[in-house]
């Protein structure tokens, strides 16, 4: 039995395993590199494997950095099964031709500067792909061969997004090997926390947040209101927020309902331009029995007389064009979050020159991105082509993370009654999983690993597994 790591290696995206075990060899995840430099090298790259010889895929959620090869593994000879919740299907129906409809037209542009940029793959391989889909539920198990069993599990990361357990049994041993996927903070509305775990021979576990803690919502909460209502009311301008489509929109229309329910903001006209987002929605009201029960409550509940609400959604690109005329009292949602594609690039190029506009930063900016130069000051970037001057005020509200900070991560293993045998920290930038491994070694006197990119290592079996180790 071995593992190879083909992504989310010392760095945030691309995440991919590679699992043999009695001559059969399947995938966690096969995501897209995204932010760095090296992301389009990487995501061009031979797959460290034959693609035709896996078979089967396991995938955790339905985020890019996790989904976005699929296609392309695909097209590359992968004819076999993808296992997931039926939530992560329905959003990967919307994300994956997007994902390949934003790469033919970043594609198309650079042709009309006479540059050539290959797209990683069609918008026909994103949507053929969706056929090779095959809807679990949670904690149902299943075995896609012989040798393999698999259960997921509630990661309380975005709907439908799962943790994976995998009994791997070779030659009368069974390893139990967990991947964490990217696992959610507690408390946080919509979805339900994570599912803890108690037993694992071998963790994969995510390290995003690995080096620090989150602010608290609340204080969060208050400065997401001081800053709306001051951009609205005192400076007369517009609120633009880059949101993830999936997960983070959806929760940051839920903080404007419940906030105004409250009482807590005037009269709000609130753009979503971002028709991915729109789609997701629309699938995540279609998913609540997924809720957890607070969202359930809201959902149910009608908006209060006097509360002055009004959200649209823009469909065409003549209405997100539509949107540079207004001056001033709109709130523009737009995706990408990290602002390295998508329609908020647009709206950033019209308006971060404009000391009234705000821009709220509500998630994880990747190095090498356009969101993580913003938050880090820049005073001028380069949109298509051209330098703007930054003279927006950049607010970065810390507390709104789908990610597990270190204090929740380390409650999530703290639920294991003993530790690994081993224990890989992915999913992290290389100083912050070095960080995090600290951490555990020093609270939980586990002895973690960072693996590099491409690594390969053996499962370690022992006696004590032979045929025992049953969910």
């Amino acid at each position: 039995m071995q593992l190879t790591f083909c992504g989310a290696a010392r760095q945030v995206t691309g995440s991919c395993f590679l699992f043999e075990t009695g001559g059969r060899r399947f995938l966690v995840d096969c995501g897209m590199f995204q932010g760095s430099r090296e992301a389009a090298a990487l995501n061009d790259a031979p797959f460290q494997f034959d693609p035709s010889g896996i078979d089967f895929v396991v995938l955790t959620h339905a985020h890019i950095d996790h989904s976005g090869l699929l296609p392309r593994l695909a097209a590359k000879g992968f004819k076999g099964p993808i296992y997931a919740t039926g939530a992560t299907r329905d959003l990967a129906e919307v994300m994956l031709p997007d994902s390949a409809y934003l790469q033919e037209t970043e594609a198309e542009r650079a042709a009309r500067y006479g540059r050539e940029l290959t797209p990683s793959y069609t918008m026909e391989e994103a949507r053929a792909v969706l056929r090779q889909f095959r809807p679990v539920e949670y904690d149902a198990e299943f075995e896609p061969v012989t040798g393999v069993r698999v259960r997921l599990r509630d990661a309380g990361h975005i709907l439908g997004s799962a943790i994976v357990e995998l009994w791997l049994t070779e030659r009368g041993h069974t390893v139990k090997v967990v991947v964490s996927g990217d696992l959610g903070q507690p408390g946080r509305p919509i979805v339900r926390d994570p599912t803890p775990i108690e037993e694992a021979d071998v963790l994969l576990v995510e390290s995003t947040y690995g080096n620090r803690n989150h602010k608290r919502l609340q204080p969060t909460l208050e400065e997401f209101v001081s800053a709306v209502n001051r951009t609205l009311e005192e400076k007369r301008g517009v609120v633009l927020i880059p949101a993830f489509a999936v997960g983070r929109t959806q929760e940051v229309l839920y903080y404007f309902n419940r906030l105004a329910r409250e009482g807590r903001f005037g009269p709000l006209n609130i753009f979503v331009d971002s028709p991915m987002a729109a789609e997701v929605t629309q699938i995540t009201a279609r998913h609540l029995a997924l809720f957890d029960e607070e969202a359930k409550r809201l959902v149910r509940q009608p908006l209060p007389d006097g509360t002055a609400v009004r959200l649209r959604f823009t469909e065409t690109v003549q209405d997100s064009m539509a949107l540079n005329r207004i001056e001033s009292g709109a709130v523009i949602i737009a995706a990408s979050g990290m602002c390295d594609g998508g329609r908020i690039r647009h709206h950033l190029r019209q308006r971060l020159a404009n000391p009234r506009t705000t821009v709220l930063i509500t998630g994880f900016q990747a190095a090498g991105t356009l969101g993580r130069r913003l938050v880090d000051g820049a005073r001028t970037v380069t949109l298509f082509g051209d330098e703007i001057p930054v003279r927006a005020e950049i607010i970065t509200l810390g507390g709104f993370s789908a990610h597990a900070d270190q204090a929740a991560l380390l409650d999530w293993l703290g639920a294991f009654r003993k530790p690994p045998r081993q224990t890989f920290l992915v999913h992290g930038e290389e100083d912050i999983a070095e960080a995090f491994a600290s951490t555990i070694r020093s609270r939980l006197g586990w002895q973690p690993r960072i693996p590099v990119h491409g690594q390969t290592v053996p499962l370690q079996t022992s006696s004590a597994s032979r045929g025992q180790d049953r969910p």
